[in-house]
């Protein structure tokens, strides 16, 4: 089998190292990638460099943003007394999409993860912290990945966050709307019935 030309291969072995990629699949986009117009490449090549340069996080909540202070916490429009904490940007962006939510934010960057190396000092919990002592705050979601390591994170963080004085609360688990009871795991009926609520 012949192999591919160096410049190719680098492409390659660059594009496995994106999430969900895999080797037959960064083998696809680097041959699609190939078929693009020069200045189609170019353009994508210009998104991603200005993206580099441009987006930081926001210095009160983590968030991504492009110049200071994310349009989250620049708004007056928001409910500055509760604060939903999720584990990256895209959570965030997730609940923004539902339009339920007009509080405020705060990105942990990620999650507590002992296999992976990830502590309580990988995550921006102090600056968390440092927010609440302000007075300002009555209630903080938890919104953390329903997962082991998002329930540590959430263990964790009640614990940190109950001397604080502030009411706690947690993303409701359980049932996906439109889904039948047979088809759901012991896990998620067990979360449901524990989340349950009087009508």
């Amino acid at each position: 089998m012949a192999d591919y030309p160096r410049s190719l291969d680098r492409l390659i072995e660059e594009l496995v190292r994106l999430p969900g990629i895999g080797p037959k699949t960064a083998q696809r986009l680097a041959f699609y990638l190939l078929k693009m117009s020069k200045r189609e490449a170019l353009s994508l090549a210009k998104a991603i460099a200005e993206v580099k340069e441009r987006i930081h996080t926001c210095p009160a909540c983590f968030n991504i943003a492009e110049d200071g202070r994310c349009e989250i916490c620049l708004s007056q429009d928001r409910d500055r007394s509760m604060i939903c904490v999720v584990e990256e940007a895209n959570d965030l962006l997730a609940i923004e999409r539902t339009k339920g939510f007009k509080g405020l934010y705060h990105v942990l960057g990620g999650s507590l993860s002992p296999l992976e190396g990830r502590g309580p000092d990988e995550l921006q919990t102090e600056a968390l912290l440092q927010r609440l002592r302000g007075g300002e705050v009555r209630e903080v979601i938890i919104a953390t990945n329903p997962n082991v390591e998002g329930e540590a994170t959430c263990l964790y963080l009640q614990r940190l966050l109950k001397p604080m004085g502030v009411i706690i609360t947690r993303l409701a688990h359980g049932l996906p709307m439109g889904s039948d009871l047979e088809y759901a795991d012991e896990i998620t009926l067990a979360k449901s019935m524990e989340g349950r609520r009087e009508l």
